[in-house]
């Protein structure tokens, strides 16, 4: 998931989130400890046996040496195998899991495919611009009803407030006249059974925003964000602002100004299913203000009070109730007036988003409505055969990909590298490959690769899904070398430990191994391509 995770300290049946200076990650640079090769016209036994020598030095000294390797890398136009260590074992993925999820949604879905959320009513407006049923906001598993700008192009941005789909939706609605509801505000994410946590999600992925929970509705990422800014000197009081505004938690707010030389120190504490959150500690007076992104648990019904409030923002006078509906409920004979719909981007831009910054949640939604579109089902068994369908379609062996959740958030998650390449070689062959291709991060440039392999012959060259949680390891895609050969590669570390950096540079350092060693097109491919078609 390539998450900056907070250090865990867990009492009773309490969440305690012990919060430092810094709350993201930040990739080390990569140390430069090889000499460049690229250009080298070696025999391929000469490279491959090159190779294996630096990738026993770069994994035989500790602490790469005490975690489980799995490495595949082949020719991407031949498949012929270039090198393997441990090909054919399970590895828990992380979020490589993405690339099987999103090349199934794009096979099932198609790059074109957009989401509908609308605003709809089996009552009627009357003359005077009454609403007399309830209104429904149904969600059909569009993962961007934020304030997010696309095409992604570089780096993540943002325009207006977080809540600004529902802004548009309720705009919509005050222009039909709508001035007085007598109905409740109903929040509809029946599109998809009712399961907002998969297997093998840990109970603290819960609190922060790479384990929102999972909801046909998804509102800013289904998270609110509390903004905590220092005062400007020693003793001031530390001002907590949450936004949107949710009333899916609220905020006790212990934090207080320190003296500037005084380093952050702050503790966030949340009991599972507890509305209250309490944050408390120091941040240094004048210093920036610090951003805590929590988790909605429950999406549906905060997206339908978020509705609520834009429309009494907006002069409506809502006398019903506001709540949620899990559950489709269809009356003979009776069809609901479609008032309002959103409609959102191609798929192919919310993939590139997905995979350019490990977005977990949004996963889980693209893996879901692929199979909502297929038809109706009853828990993720019914996903996992569907996706298992298609891996066998795919070329892979059923028993090389263990799937319990589609972002690889799930420590039950275990698939071989030589799954991966399958399914990066079978990506090559079909319409939707450019859109899969253009969402990998690349190396020194975007995404969560954006400040790794900087400044060396990697850079510009890895495209690369990334993966990490505890313990685990991975990058796999492809690398194009400077003599013109593309590779498709899978790398893989279970068990490691150390420093977080420490299997980081081993990867780059593999990476740069493989694009110079492997630099050359062979020779009779080169001649194949000179002759007339």
């Amino acid at each position: 998931m390539n998450i900056g995770r907070a250090s865990l300290k867990c009492a009773a049946a309490t969440w305690v989130f012990v919060l430092g200076g810094l709350f993201l990650n930040a990739p080390a640079s990569l140390a430069q400890k090889k000499k460049h090769h690229a250009g080298s016209a070696a025999s391929p036994a000469t490279a491959r046996s090159r190779f294996a020598t630096r990738v026993d030095t770069l994994l035989g000294a500790e602490p790469a040496s005490k975690g489980e390797w799995g490495l595949l890398i082949a020719d991407a136009e031949t498949g012929e195998t270039l090198y393997e260590q441990n090909a054919a074992k399970y590895f828990v993925p992380a979020s490589n899991m993405k690339l099987f999820t999103t090349a199934l949604a794009l096979d099932k879905l198609g790059p074109e495919f957009r989401f509908h959320t609308t605003l709809e009513s089996t009552g009627v407006v009357t003359p005077e611009g009454e609403l007399s049923a309830d209104l429904v906001l149904v969600g059909r598993g569009d993962p961007n009803l934020s304030n997010r700008k696309f095409p992604f192009n570089l780096k993540e941005e943002f325009d207006g407030p977080p809540e600004s789909v529902l802004a548009e939706l309720a705009d919509a609605l005050v222009a039909k006249g709508i001035k007085k509801m007598s109905g409740d505000v109903v929040a509809d994410d029946s599109y998809f059974p009712r399961e907002r946590y998969p297997n093998g999600w840990e109970i603290d992925d819960m609190v922060w925003e790479y384990g929102a929970a999972i909801s046909a509705l998804v509102v800013n990422d289904n998270t609110a964000t509390v903004t905590l800014t220092p005062g400007q000197a020693a003793g001031d009081a530390v001002q907590a602002v949450v936004a949107p505004r949710s009333l899916d938690f609220v905020v006790d707010n212990q934090v207080t100004t320190s003296a500037a030389n005084v380093k952050a120190d702050l503790t966030l504490t949340r009991a599972p299913g507890a509305h209250l959150v309490v944050v408390r500690g120091t941040l240094p007076e004048k210093s920036a203000p610090r951003k805590l992104v929590l988790a909605i648990e429950q999406p549906a019904l905060h997206a339908a009070k978020l509705l609520t409030a834009l429309l009494e923002q907006r002069g409506v006078e809502v006398n019903g109730g506001v709540r949620a509906r899990h559950e489709s409920i269809m009356v003979e004979g009776v069809t609901p007036t479609v008032l309002a719909e959103h409609v959102s981007i191609p798929l192919g831009d919310s993939v590139k988003l997905v995979n350019k910054i490990s977005q977990n949640l949004h996963t889980e939604v693209l893996l879901r409505t692929a199979m909502r579109q297929a038809g109706t089902w009853n828990s993720f068994d019914d996903i996992a055969k569907f996706a298992a369908d298609f891996y066998a379609k795919v070329g892979i062996a059923p028993q090389d990909v263990i799937q319990t959740d589609g972002s690889g958030l799930s420590r039950h998650d275990m698939v071989t590298p030589r799954a991966m390449l399958t399914l990066l070689r079978y990506a090559q062959t079909r319409p939707w490959f450019e859109s899969f291709f253009a969402s990998l991060p690349v190396a020194g440039v975007d995404g969560t690769l954006e400040e790794r392999m900087k400044n060396t012959p990697a850079a510009g060259r890895v495209h690369a899904k990334t993966g990490s949680v505890e313990h685990v390891r991975a990058l796999s895609g492809f690398a194009d070398t400077a003599g013109g050969r593309r590779l498709a590669f899978s790398f893989m570390t279970n068990n490691e430990y150390g420093k977080n950096h420490e299997t980081t540079d081993a990867m780059n350092g593999l990476c740069l191994a493989m694009i110079e060693e492997f630099n050359a097109v062979p020779a009779k491919r080169s001649r194949e391509h000179k002759q007339p078609h």
